[in-house]
């Protein structure tokens, strides 16, 4: 039997990659997921396969920041039990400095947008929802960061910046709430994955002129790990050689604190 103590889980990125393989795996374990995505095809197909009874799906772009708040609201009056939401939309692309005049700009804003500014306005109008829900109603936020929060890549330095940011702010979010009497019940739990077999890296051009397209462990792989963590309550789930890296990490990062 599933520990995972959520029934009405919001999930954002529900369409491929890790977003999907953990969707799938909460329905398998009982939970009602509302899938979000951008791609209504996925979406549909999202339903079709595991039935209205089971999941939902809301089509929107986490970019256009001027319509979260709307959308935050219409969604959760559709769904008033939503006791959990996961963020995990994400993109990553190559920025190399050695080459300044080749970079898109643009294109390193959006990356920014996807992977964080816009994960600042889903916290900020998500969280009232579930702090609301009180103390003796479990609820939570669920973020995917990366182990390349911890230990940046080089050739593509943008993302392993901005899963750093969210890695730090989860942090100070999730120390601000366990404060907060009225906020006490809202875990913030956040998954470390290391390289997985997804979209993420066969859609980049370079890696795939590489062979790397298929990097990293395989879905099924992290998927288990992923869910082994979540339903033993962990506020943080890495996962492969993140793990290891992870548990050299916070030894210094410990000692580091206890400085401070």
């Amino acid at each position: 039997m599933s520990s995972f103590p959520y029934n009405n889980v919001v999930v954002i990125g529900a369409t491929s990659g890790i977003g999907l393989a953990l969707a799938e795996r909460m329905i398998e374990n009982g939970v009602f997921v509302i899938g979000v995505g951008r791609r209504k095809d996925r979406l549909d197909e999202f339903v079709s396969k595991h039935g209205s009874d089971k999941c939902a799906a809301s089509q929107f772009d986490i970019t256009h920041l001027e319509s979260i708040k709307s959308w935050v609201e219409g969604l959760l009056k559709q769904h008033p039990n939503v006791d959990a939401v996961m963020l995990n939309s994400g993109i990553q692309r190559t920025l190399d400095f050695t080459n300044p005049q080749g970079i898109d700009l643009s294109r390193v804003h959006q990356e920014i947008t996807t992977n964080y500014t816009s994960y600042i306005s889903l916290l900020t109008y998500f969280l009232p929802h579930l702090q609301a829900r009180g103390p003796q109603s479990p609820a939570a936020v669920i973020a995917v960061t990366s182990g390349l929060a911890v230990v940046p890549m080089p050739r593509c330095g943008n993302y392993c910046a901005t899963k750093s940011a969210l890695h730090s702010l989860l942090w100070s979010v999730r120390a601000q709430l366990a404060a907060d009497e009225h906020s006490q019940h809202v875990k913030v739990v956040e998954i470390l994955p290391p390289a997985v077999q997804t979209e993420l890296h066969s859609q980049q051009p370079d890696l795939v002129a590489r062979g790397l397209g298929d990097i990293g462990i395989t879905l099924e792989e992290f998927t288990d790990a992923a869910w082994a963590g979540l339903t033993r309550a962990t506020t943080r789930s890495p996962s492969g050689r993140t793990a290891r890296i992870w548990s050299r990490w916070r030894r210094g990062a410990g000692r580091l604190s206890r400085a401070w």
